[in-house]
């Protein structure tokens, strides 16, 4: 079992930034590839970023490319999102979630674990 606890959610202006938090617990966190997705209301939950076990490969999807950037410090049992230049569109629920697997996955079925999210606002 693996428990996830995001935070660093939070309101913010059109253009800023925020960072997202993700602590794990409870078994290896270096054997799970990491994910966070979002859903905003009444939409589907969304892929938003995804990062390997070892942290060497990452993918994005497109709407957040170059605007936000997965992490991972393995010795710490954390996962990160650094987003930037926010937008409206953004607002969501973010959820960080955890596969036993070397690879990253962006399809969240595959997914084993979820935190319980963290609200993004973007005000315009």
């Amino acid at each position: 079992q693996v428990q996830l606890v995001e935070s660093g959610g939070g309101l913010v202006q059109a253009g800023g930034s925020l960072r997202l938090s993700c602590a794990a617990s409870g078994r290896t966190f270096s054997n799970y590839a990491m994910g966070w997705f979002r859903q905003a209301p009444g939409k589907e939950r969304e892929f938003v970023a995804a990062i390997s076990r070892s942290g060497g490969t990452t993918s994005y999807a497109d709407s957040v490319k170059g605007r936000f950037t997965i992490s991972r410090v393995n010795a710490n049992n954390t996962v990160s999102l650094q987003m930037n230049a926010l937008k409206p569109e953004d607002t969501a629920a973010y959820y960080c979630a955890a596969v036993r697997s070397a690879f990253y996955h962006i399809v969240s079925r595959n997914y084993d674990y979820w935190g319980q999210g963290t609200q993004v606002t973007v005000s315009s």
